[in-house]
């Protein structure tokens, strides 16, 4: 399996307890993106061409470099420049949610990975670069009680996720994958490890869904099927997820 976003258990699975357990990014059931192919071709039919129009037969309306994949790495720039003075998120108002959402689009629409389910890139280490999700972000703690960043890997191969919290708590969470298609997996979770030492089995109900839809060897898009949109950036592509 070749996927990757944030894994976060529900809010029911948290407890009381001052550690927070890293979040599994789900995708939307309702986001989804067609791409429809421009023609490069239109022509009178030779039979019914008047004489004074032949001239228009097997002539293109819409030139080849119409239809060439739009270039990323202006994009790629422009959202990260965005979401560089944010806190991974957690200092975006909702204006800059909102511009950054509509630059994850414009990334989306010229996604180069179309099945990134079937991908290599998909695999090893991401980090969490910004997010939408509160729940991830913890941004209900004072700021010296957060995470100061999220992992999360991925190895298609084996249909196994892991979600890495670093200091000052250090928890993790794993799952299961299955693709639903090309592009989107359900998500189970088994367990969670608080601290990254101490194994707790993960309730049947913690589940989710995740949707992958941007990919290339550096950068990732996701979006959750609770409408959270997650950006992660390649860290370890050699990593592999505990079995």
């Amino acid at each position: 399996m070749a996927l990757s976003s944030l894994l976060s258990p529900p809010t029911h699975v948290s407890s009381n307890s001052t550690h927070s357990i890293p979040k599994l990014y789900h995708f939307s059931h309702s986001t989804s993106f067609s791409f429809q192919n421009t023609p490069s071709f239109i022509s009178f039919p030779t039979n019914t061409c008047p004489q004074n129009q032949k001239w228009r037969t097997n002539v293109s309306f819409f030139p080849s470099f119409f239809n060439k994949p739009l270039d990323p790495t202006p994009i790629k720039q422009e959202l990260l420049e965005a979401i560089a003075p944010l806190d991974r998120g957690a200092d975006a108002t909702p204006k800059d949610q909102q511009i950054i959402d509509l630059i994850a689009r414009k990334l989306e629409a010229c996604n180069p990975t179309k099945e990134p389910l079937k991908s290599n890139l998909l695999n090893g280490k991401w980090e969490l670069i910004y997010t939408t999700s509160k729940s991830i972000l913890q941004t209900q703690r004072p700021k010296i009680l957060r995470s100061r960043v999220n992992y999360q890997a991925i190895n298609g191969d084996i249909l196994r996720a892991q979600n890495m919290e670093g200091w000052p708590f250090f928890n993790q969470v794993t799952a299961d994958l299955t693709p639903l298609n090309s592009r989107k997996v359900a998500v189970k979770f088994d367990y969670f490890k608080i601290g990254g030492i101490i194994p707790v089995k993960a309730p049947g109900r913690a589940r989710g869904e995740l949707e992958i839809t941007y990919l290339d060897e550096e950068l990732r898009v996701s979006r959750g099927d609770l409408g959270n949109l997650f950006i992660l950036k390649m860290v370890d592509p050699s990593y592999r997820v505990p079995t």
